[in-house]
């Protein structure tokens, strides 16, 4: 067998290159995919959360609605079909009472409630509609903060939208058997969606970081969909000032 030459490279057997890098890349690749499916294994969708994936359905909508009960305040916005009529809500509400606006397909207008004083401010064709025979008192209610007394039906039909657990008490209402599986988030928090009746029942998005909060509600028969926000933030709820408060509570009463 010849020896090699001083300085000269021993010469590498065909292939061999080859085979060693495959050799290597396999390696990493057989530690890379332990070490993923290890993660895998071990890994918790729950981890995180406060955990309410893990309960049953009926305890999840259990533990929304406490959630719902026990804040002082909360912003609603969305959609509620009500007796045929679509309202558009933004609303905040508070123990005490309530400030936002209700949009139909007709009218605009503002509700504030500050403890029983009711207060609505809209355009004249608002109160022309909402009282026969009032287009004359509307001129003079239009763009004023109207208050309403107790016993006039438009007390009646709007303070329900301002009183935070009536209101809450009638969208969180879930009808149909009640499942759990899916996961979404709703602007940008995670949650787990709450379905009746396969989701024709209503389907209810829960938070699962934090509080276990009511974030959105798609309602039962497409009545509307809520997101609710904000929770136990605080709402300024003061009077309107005197010169933009207009008392017709006979005026009103009496025109129909």
């Amino acid at each position: 067998m010849s020896a090699i030459p001083p300085g000269a490279r021993p010469r590498r057997l065909p292939g061999a290159r080859r085979t060693g890098r495959t050799a290597l890349a396999g390696a990493v690749c057989a530690v890379l995919a332990a070490g993923l499916a290890g993660c895998g294994a071990d890994e918790d969708p729950d981890a995180g959360t406060n955990g309410v994936a893990k309960l049953a359905p009926a305890k999840i909508q259990a533990r929304a609605r406490a959630a719902a009960e026990h804040a002082g305040t909360v912003h609603l916005t969305g959609n509620v079909v009500s007796k045929g009529r679509t309202y558009k809500l933004d609303m905040s509400l508070a123990e005490n009472g309530a400030k936002g606006e209700l949009t139909t397909k007709a009218a605009a207008f503002q509700l504030l409630r500050v403890g029983n004083a009711l207060y609505l401010k809209a355009d004249p064709s608002f109160w022309a509609g909402e009282k026969s025979g009032a287009s004359g008192a509307a001129q003079k209610l239009g763009g004023k903060y109207v208050k309403v007394p107790a016993s006039d039906p438009v007390y009646r039909k709007f303070s329900g939208f301002t009183d935070k657990d009536t209101l809450l008490a009638s969208l969180l209402g879930l009808h149909g058997r009640l499942t759990a599986k899916d996961r979404s988030t709703v602007g940008g928090v995670r949650t787990v969606r709450l379905a009746a009746g396969a989701g024709a029942g209503g389907v209810l998005d829960v938070s699962l970081e934090g509080t276990a909060y009511p974030l959105r509600l798609q309602r039962a028969g497409d009545a509307g969909v809520v997101r609710f926000g904000d929770w136990d933030r605080r709402v300024d709820l003061q009077a309107p000032a005197k010169d933009q408060v207009v008392d017709y509570g006979s005026q009103i009463s009496g025109a129909h």
